[in-house]
Parts: C-alpha cells; sequence; structure tokens
C-alpha cells in the first residue's frame, strides 16, 4: 500500500460510524475504526436505553426513503448479530392537526403513502389515559410501523460484525487532528501518525474540532426517567398503553418519551428548546446534573402525564449536535475524495443510522446513492 495503514479509516464508531464501519467491512474494504471512547459509551449521543424509530419523517420530505431503507437494514443487523434491537412497538404523535408533530407527520405519511390512524383528542385521552390534557382541537396520529431501537446494543453489534468482517477497531483512541495530504490523510494520534487513503469523520460533537468550517452547535441534553407513584397496581404506564410517543404542546414545547419496558423507568424528554437545552464545548463539558435538567419537565407532568413521582428516579446527560437547517451533514466538503463527513444529528439521527452507514459506505466506494442525500451536503452553507 505505499505506506498506508489502512484504504479507509472511520473516525467515531457511535451509531453512524459503527454502522459505516459494518458496512464497509462488509464489502471487503480494509478498514480501521477508531474511538475515543469505548463503543456503546454513555458520553456523547449515542445511549439511553432506548430510541424511537419512525417512517413519517416529519423534518425533512427526502427523509422518509432514507427511513425505509434504515429499517430494511435494521433487520439486516438484527440477523446477523442474532440478537433483537428493533421493538416494533408503534408509536404516537399528538398536537395540532396542522401542526410540527401531527401534522408534519400527516404530510409525510400522504406523500409517502404511509399507513397511519388518526385519532380525535378524546380518542387520545380514552385509548392512551395517561395523556391528559389534550385539547380538543389536537389529534393523535398512530403510525403501526415505529418502534424501539436499543441504541448501545445496536452498536455494539455493528462493530462486532464489522471486526469479524476484518475491520481493526482501535478503542479508547482519540484522534487529535485528521491532516488532508497528497493521496490521502493523516491521523494524528498521541501514539503515532496513521496515514489512510480516505478517512469517514463521524465523532458527533467533536466533528468541529476534526473539520473545522461546518456551523454545528453542540447542546447539552438530559435524558430523564420517572418512576409511577404506584407501579405494582398501575399497568397504565406499561409501554402497551403508553407507548413511544412525541406530544407537541400548546405553546409549542414538544414532550417525547415512553413507558416502561425492558426493565427501564417511564422515559420523558422536552425538545431542544428549554432552559436544560444549553450549548457547550464537548471537550469540556460539566455532566454533573442540577434541578435545571428537569425542572422544566417536571412541571409540566401533573397537567400532562400524571401519575408519576415528581423527582425523576435517573437523569442522563446527552449531546446533540445542531445545523442551521436541522439537517444531517453527509457527503465530501468541497468535494474532496480524501475525506467523507458525517454529523448534525438535530435530535432525530439516530432512526438513521443504518441507513447513514451505507450511504456512507456508497459515498467511500464510489457507489450509487440507494437513498437521495444532496440535501444534506456539506457544501450547502
Amino acid at each position: 500500500m505505499g505506506g498506508w495503514d489502512a484504504e479507509v479509516a472511520v473516525v467515531g464508531l457511535g451509531a453512524w460510524g459503527a454502522s459505516a464501519l459494518w458496512q464497509l467491512a462488509e464489502r471487503g474494504v480494509d478498514v480501521i475504526g477508531f474511538e475515543r471512547f469505548t463503543p456503546g459509551h454513555s458520553l456523547g449521543s449515542s445511549h439511553g436505553g432506548s430510541r424511537m424509530f419512525r417512517i413519517t419523517c416529519l423534518e425533512h420530505p427526502e427523509l422518509v426513503p432514507l427511513a425505509r431503507r434504515s429499517r430494511e437494514l435494521w433487520d439486516e443487523l438484527e440477523q446477523a448479530a442474532g440478537e433483537q434491537l428493533f421493538f416494533p412497538t408503534g408509536g404516537l404523535l399528538i398536537g395540532p392537526e396542522n401542526g410540527h408533530i401531527a401534522g408534519g407527520t400527516l404530510l409525510a405519511s400522504r406523500r409517502h403513502d404511509i399507513p397511519v390512524h388518526i385519532l380525535s383528542a378524546n380518542a387520545v385521552r380514552i385509548r392512551y389515559p395517561r395523556h391528559t390534557g389534550v385539547p380538543t382541537g389536537h389529534i393523535g396520529v398512530w403510525e403501526p410501523s415505529a418502534g424501539i431501537i436499543r441504541p448501545e446494543r445496536s452498536i455494539l453489534a455493528a462493530v462486532a460484525l464489522a471486526e469479524r468482517a476484518g475491520a481493526r477497531v482501535h478503542a479508547d483512541t482519540r484522534i487529535s487532528s485528521v491532516e488532508l495530504v497528497p493521496g490521502g490523510a493523516v491521523l494524528h494520534t498521541s501514539q503515532r501518525d496513521v496515514r489512510v487513503r480516505q478517512v469517514v469523520v463521524t465523532v458527533g460533537s467533536w466533528l468541529s474540532s476534526l473539520v473545522p468550517g461546518l456551523p454545528l452547535e453542540t447542546v447539552r441534553m438530559p435524558i430523564t426517567w420517572f418512576r409511577p407513584l404506584e407501579p405494582a397496581t398501575d399497568s397504565t404506564f406499561e409501554l402497551d398503553q403508553f407507548p413511544v410517543f412525541m406530544r407537541e404542546l400548546d405553546d409549542g414545547t414538544v414532550l417525547w418519551g415512553n413507558g416502561t419496558e425492558g426493565g427501564h423507568d417511564v422515559k420523558l424528554g422536552l425538545e431542544d428548546r428549554g432552559v436544560a437545552a444549553k450549548p457547550l464545548d464537548p471537550d469540556n463539558s460539566d455532566r454533573s446534573v442540577t434541578p435545571d435538567d428537569w425542572s422544566d419537565l417536571a412541571a409540566l407532568l401533573p397537567a400532562k402525564v400524571p401519575g408519576l413521582e415528581p423527582l425523576p428516579a435517573r437523569v442522563a446527560v446527552c449531546m446533540l449536535t445542531r445545523t442551521p437547517d436541522g439537517q444531517f451533514v453527509i457527503g465530501r466538503p468541497d468535494g474532496d475524495p480524501r475525506i467523507v463527513v458525517a454529523g448534525g444529528c438535530n435530535a432525530h439521527g439516530f432512526k438513521h443510522a443504518t441507513g447513514i452507514g451505507e450511504a456512507l459506505a456508497g459515498i467511500v466506494c464510489g457507489t450509487a446513492a440507494k437513498v437521495p442525500l444532496d440535501f444534506m451536503s456539506p457544501d450547502r452553507f
């Protein structure tokens, strides 16, 4: 290889990077993966025990084909790993009929012919009794194809399959900088430099430190779990009666979560608009929790989701990266054949991880994209 350590390196083995590593290794590419922590860790944006999957992507009309392809690849990952990672529970999207959540879901379902069921506000209150205070003008949209994905287990499965296919993985190895050189890239670590023909940078909140110039903002987001007041006698918080959901309130606040399942308490959170959503430097982040991390959410619960203990049983910190237009950044900056970037999850990227991994492998190998990605180009800014 003329002094090259590998044909391709994937830097960052979170959800997107692990999937890219798996897809590249399955294609027979000589690929090496680097993770600054341990794959499946809880220090980035790919953790929390469960993540919502839905095909009715309200964030952009062209995300639906990616979600559909990702769903197929979640099945492939499960079958190859011999482990259930996706749980088809169905999902509930609540809000004004012309609003962002329910309205956007309906728009996506109609444009892409996705089966959904529409519930009146009264039907939502009856069928899902823990969703109280749903105004008469709001609706519920039930998507049967939605479900839950296990994030940590999915990452570990993808990395293990990549290694089985020949990928080399270096955990607890930080890439301090990426230097583009004639014919490839040099990855600088504290131990030694690594030379590769191409580098795929999927480091989440650390993307700007390795690829300057992208308009990314990292935000500190808390995840909270609450316990029912009467867990022994109350089944209304179990997943079948309190399914994975997003709920838009009258003031535009979006409450999301899911019921108890798999030994987990009720998981709840707010979209990144409240006090708890704070910009941060991922290299100097404070992961201790304070009442600011959950007080806005807890104040809503007596009126919107009653029956939970007033204080959370557990709080974890997640980081997400935002772009100005709320869409992902995926592609070759300036068309450079030596580097591919993928970032800007905008809190809706995990569900697409398998499809994005396939897309990244396709970019590296020069194969035609199976789904449109032009609107994600890093050069659009």
